[in-house]
């Protein structure tokens, strides 16, 4: 969905003062360099016309807070108030946290706890409240009231799945660029956050962007990535998980087709499956999702605009 102008002017400076930064930053590091200290300059040093690119800062629950670390000689470990591990990009002379926020999330202040040069220190933010709206739906009633044997699978499921989202591949991306692909073209919805009731029964809220599309679309990886999950489940139908590292994955649901497996390596814009409309369903489009440290996050927030 397009931003708000002034929301648009906001991003754009920001993004200018970044570029700003990683000029000085660079002037730096190439004198380090020529001194000796600094042995070989970070990707983003030898390429000055390329600018990082960080998800939007929306702190709110199902949304990404970005926290500045400062520099520290090697990458901070920083991990939230539940132990959970978050990723951090950046080099030396600055590294930023981005931690996913929960849809679950308490409103007020929150904690990360970091490990760095200067030690072990907290750093806290706060996440205020957003409103996400409802939405009813009608599905086949089975896929609403299980049966034992529906149920059986998917709690089977749901634990195989717990262990993909628990992933945190090293090592996590470097500075550049982490602005997503949207992975299919179409109409993008706003449904991320949805509190949504299925024949009447409220259930959890939708924690992905739904593409319009039609079956045989096919997608590509929004970023470099590794097949973590192939999978047939009984809610999302056909699925792919990608690990982009630094526990950041994004999940294909819906699916019609796969043309990969665990453990391929995909690069940026490589179709990997195609859309469809299987599992839980009213119709064929592409259910995309984000996480960030075991949150799902929006999207929308990786997105250009």
């Amino acid at each position: 969905m397009p931003r708000a102008p002034a929301q648009a002017r906001d991003n754009a400076a920001m993004r200018t003062a970044v570029s700003e930064s990683l000029m000085q930053r660079r002037d730096y590091l190439v004198a380090l360099g020529q001194l000796g200290l600094c042995a070989a300059l970070p990707a983003w040093a030898a390429t000055p016309a390329d600018t990082p690119w960080f998800p939007l800062d929306s702190r709110v629950p199902g949304g990404v807070a970005r926290l500045s670390l400062g520099p520290s000689s090697f990458r901070p470990q920083v991990t939230t108030s539940e132990g959970m591990p978050v990723l951090v990009v950046g080099d030396m002379i600055e590294w930023t946290a981005l931690v996913g926020i929960p849809l679950s999330a308490k409103l007020g202040v929150h904690t990360v706890t970091v490990h760095s040069d200067d030690g072990t220190q907290s750093v806290d933010y706060a996440v205020r409240d957003k409103r996400y709206t409802e939405q009813q739906l009608k599905v086949s009633p089975k896929t609403v009231d299980l049966s034992p044997q529906d149920l059986a699978r998917h709690e089977r499921e749901r634990a195989h799945q717990q262990t993909i989202m628990a992933l945190f591949s090293s090592p996590a991306p470097q500075t550049g660029d982490l602005q997503m692909r949207q992975p299919c073209p179409g109409r993008r919805s706003s449904s991320f956050g949805l509190r949504r009731v299925f024949n009447g029964q409220p259930r959890n809220p939708h924690s992905g962007m739904d593409i319009a599309a039609a079956t045989g679309t096919p997608i590509v990886a929004p970023l470099p990535g590794k097949v973590a999950d192939v999978g047939d489940y009984f809610f999302n139908g056909g699925t792919v998980w990608l690990d982009h590292g630094g526990g950041l994955l994004t999940m294909y649901c819906h699916l019609s087709s796969v043309q990969c497996q665990v453990g391929d390596t995909l690069r940026t814009g490589q179709a990997f499956c195609k859309v469809g409309a299987t599992g839980r369903v009213t119709g064929p489009h592409l259910h995309w999702g984000v996480m960030l440290n075991r949150s799902m996050v929006d999207p929308a927030l990786f997105l250009a605009e």
